[in-house]
């Protein structure tokens, strides 16, 4: 008999304040999932379903909820809060001052699911933050992103979430 060994599923890094932005949503649509519930019930009771848009309405709605809760379960089974260690070295929740093309930005690195470059957040699997991942204050890193080669400075790094 051959065993075979099914690899662990990998850990999805989160920042303590994103992990707390998918408990709550779960939650949230948790409790709106009665009422959406609610709704193709009622829809169901009109009678024919192959024209009453209300059904598909309603369960379209549903299905969409619960495909969405399903996700936000798999990211909170296998996510996992990582901290900045404040080491000196830019890592996951370290708050990192930049300076690219004579421009100084500040952004926090957060784990793939959480990065929003608006809200000055950059995945640590996101070209910069590839590159910048590691590295420490004073460094200058290259970064190949879809506009081209950029030149990076690394100004400070400040332990973060």
């Amino acid at each position: 008999m051959i065993k075979t060994s099914i690899p662990a599923p990998k850990r999805i890094p989160f920042t303590q304040e994103g992990y707390d932005k998918l408990l709550e949503e779960k939650k949230k649509l948790i409790s709106e999932r009665p009422e959406a519930v609610d709704h193709l019930r009622k829809a169901r009771e009109m009678g024919d379903l192959s024209e009453n848009g209300y059904y598909k309405a309603s369960r379209s709605r549903l299905s969409t909820l619960d495909a969405r809760l399903r996700h936000l379960e798999k990211l909170i089974r296998f996510g996992r809060v990582v901290q900045s260690a404040n080491t000196g070295f830019v890592d996951i929740g370290s708050i990192v001052t930049i300076v690219d093309g004579g421009k100084e930005s500040t952004y926090t690195v957060v784990g793939g699911y959480e990065s929003d470059p608006s809200q000055k957040t950059i995945s640590h699997l996101s070209p910069i933050g590839k590159a910048l991942m590691g590295k420490k204050e004073g460094e200058i890193v290259q970064v190949e992103t879809p506009t081209g080669t950029r030149t990076i400075q690394i100004q400070k790094i400040k332990g973060g979430l």
